[in-house]
């Protein structure tokens, strides 16, 4: 599905401007080198001499004069190796884009695999049906046992230095892939979702999921399925501010974007800064004692949501754990509470946080826990006798668990839609004996992606998608998505709901093509094709991404689909809406083309960075900090209209 990231040009980037005069001579970034197996590999450590110690991201910084022409550079073409004339060079990984970095300095260190475990808590033996037979419906299986609190899981957690993820069959011993989650952080843009439960709090993420209006009282402005977002009549874009990188010694976990009607707020290193969303002046910043090592990309009514962190600032190479887990008021600029999770006489190392209605879940190696969002009040815990464990759970209008049973390699998972609350489980379906992971595209709609067979050989984490009915359990359809075929990713080892460029809203699920060859010379391009999530079957619908661009789904507007179109070398991104029968994109925003900005730009690939939009503005953000060698790079980037 996802490539891996383009070699590096045969040019190294001239000088050139992006925003104010820099303190240091401008020069050629250093791309990462390229991934050596289809796996995703955790950010490189940078090079060069490493300073003091992290520094706080600076003030926002004024737009770049857009009317200046930079020297050629980084984007234009360059020359092939072979003599076929000038080809247009693929954008350059960059700060959206990890580097390979080595353990250390919010860099969360994997678990230690876990002993064998009985199937257990109480589910059914029968085993579902064969993968022969796809889109036949499983049967409701009888209620289970609700996630009872107190009392603690009786396994330890630990954490121990690892590697890489480097082949299937290592995937269990190598959870470094920690890292590779966490590349995915979470973001969200503040409107009312039309899930089905009647609370309608959380929206669609940069990284996809249920459907969202986009706001409060946003006029459809001609946008054709009642969308909210407007269509302007210029979509010309200007830089609204951007952020430099913050220098660091070590390579340092920055996930977490979030987008209300009054903030744009964003995690820097051991900090989460909300700016104003226009013009990108501090509102005010809340200090961590250290490290963010992952966030929730839901929030909730009253705009709060949830990080977990490290509990002081590691020593280079090292990590400090990630074991605090914390409620975050976006409105207010305060973090409300926070706690930890206990494993019988440890502290648990927590591997990924979300939000439903107004519960922050956790979930570990060794199982889960729930907090109420406002007060902290613990709500439940797996019991000690239980034979399985929550690795991870989905948020936003539904709360969903994958549980897994029995060791790897003989594993067995259940997605359990639960109440937020009590977490007694609501409905329970038994995926095939086999699959080791899954991940969460979607609660309402219940969509999750798993790689069946180890069949998706590109590290995306995806061969097919499941579409499951969250009141019964029933499985609706499976849709078949060869990694050949069709993009999208889940990083899904230890953070279940870090699925991207894949959506589900309407009964429909989004998914992009793989990139193929354009109608230009060297030029790639995409579609966004469309599958019902009852009967498995396309719809006939494809939205073309044009020649040069390709096309990543990012959320819900209502009826219609909001996408990021990633530009050509000579081009500004956009972002369109696609809806009605025709599937008709609409450009809502269109980024300058000029090289310094277009340079800073193609850096937030839609694999790795978060991408935000709403109110008719484009945020994009890095998700690790470190220390630049070369030239000028961003935390983040924000574009608005002209007007």
């Amino acid at each position: 599905m996802s490539q891996p990231p383009p070699p590096p040009p045969n040019q190294p980037p001239q000088q050139g401007g992006f925003g104010p005069p820099q303190d240091q001579p401008p020069a050629a970034p250093q791309p990462p080198a390229a991934p050596q197996n289809p796996a995703p590999q955790p950010p490189a450590a940078p090079q060069g001499p490493a300073p003091q110690g992290p520094a706080t991201p600076p003030a926002p910084q004024a737009p770049p004069s857009l009317q200046k022409g930079p020297q050629p550079g980084y984007g234009y073409p360059q020359q092939p190796p072979a003599p076929q004339g000038p080809q247009p060079p693929q954008p350059q990984p960059g700060y959206g884009y990890p580097q390979a970095p080595q353990p250390g300095y919010g860099f969360p260190q994997p678990p230690q695999p876990q002993a064998p475990q009985p199937p257990g808590y109480g589910y059914p033996g029968a085993q579902p049906n064969p993968y022969g037979q796809p889109t036949q419906p499983m049967g409701p299986y009888p209620q289970q046992p609700g996630h009872s609190y107190p009392g603690g899981p009786t396994a330890v957690m630990q954490t121990q230095p690892g590697g890489g993820r480097n082949n299937a069959a290592l995937l269990i011993i190598v959870a470094a892939v920690v890292a590779i989650a966490l590349i995915v952080g979470g973001g969200v843009w503040y409107a009312k979702s039309s899930g089905g439960d009647g609370k309608k709090d959380e929206t669609a993420s940069s990284s996809g999921g249920e459907d969202g209006t986009g706001g409060k009282d946003g006029a459809t402005g001609g946008t054709p399925s009642g969308g909210t977002e407007k269509v302007p009549s210029d979509p010309a874009s200007k830089v609204l501010f951007q952020v430099g990188m913050p220098q660091t010694k070590d390579t340092v976990v920055t996930s977490g974007s979030w987008l209300t009607n009054s903030v744009y707020a964003k995690s820097g290193v051991a900090e989460i800064v909300g700016y104003n969303p226009a013009a990108g002046t501090k509102m005010w910043t809340i200090k961590l004692p250290g490290p963010v090592c992952t966030a929730s990309k839901h929030v909730t009514e009253d705009n709060k949501t949830a990080v977990v962190f490290q509990p002081k600032m590691p020593k280079k190479g090292s990590s400090e754990g990630c074991s605090q887990v914390a409620a975050i008021d976006l409105d207010k600029g305060t973090r409300l509470w926070t706690k930890t999770v206990k494993n019988g006489d440890y502290t648990a190392n927590l591997q990924n946080v979300t939000v439903s209605q107004h519960t922050v879940a956790v979930g570990s190696s060794n199982g889960g826990a729930a907090f109420d969002i406002g007060t902290g009040k613990a709500l439940w815990q797996p019991k000690p006798e239980d034979s399985c464990s929550d690795a991870g759970y989905g948020g936003g209008p539904k709360l969903v668990a994958v549980r897994k049973c029995g060791s790897y390699g003989e594993r067995q998972l259940h997605i359990q839609t639960i109440d937020a609350v009590s977490g007694k489980v609501i409905s329970d379906y038994k995926m095939a004996a086999g699959i080791e992971y899954a991940g969460i595209v979607s609660t309402d709609p219940l969509v999750v992606a798993a790689d069946v067979g180890d069949s998706a050989d590109d590290g995306s984490g995806i061969s097919d998608y499941f579409s499951i009915d969250n009141k019964t359990g029933k499985l609706l359809t499976r849709i078949s998505a060869p990694s050949d075929t069709y993009a999208g990713r889940c990083d899904s080892i230890t953070r279940v709901e870090d699925c991207r460029e894949v959506v589900a809203g309407n009964g429909r699920l989004y998914v992009p093509t793989e990139e193929h060859d354009g109608s230009g010379d060297y030029s790639k391009t995409n579609e966004i094709v469309v599958f019902d999530l009852a009967t498995g079957k396309q719809t006939g619908q494809r939205a073309e991404a044009g020649d040069g661009y390709t096309l990543s789904p990012l959320r819900m507007d209502g009826g219609n689909l909001i996408a990021y179109k990633h530009p050509p070398y000579d081009q500004g991104g956009q972002v369109v809406t696609i809806g009605g029968p025709s599937f008709k994109a609409t450009t809502l925003l269109e980024n300058p083309s000029a090289e310094s900005v277009r340079r800073a730009e193609t850096t937030m690939l839609p694999e790795y960075a978060e991408i935000l939009y709403g109110q008719g503005r484009l945020y994009m953000s890095a998700v690790y900090a470190h220390k630049s060698t070369y030239g000028k790079e961003y935390l983040l980037l924000a574009f608005g209209s002209k007007g």
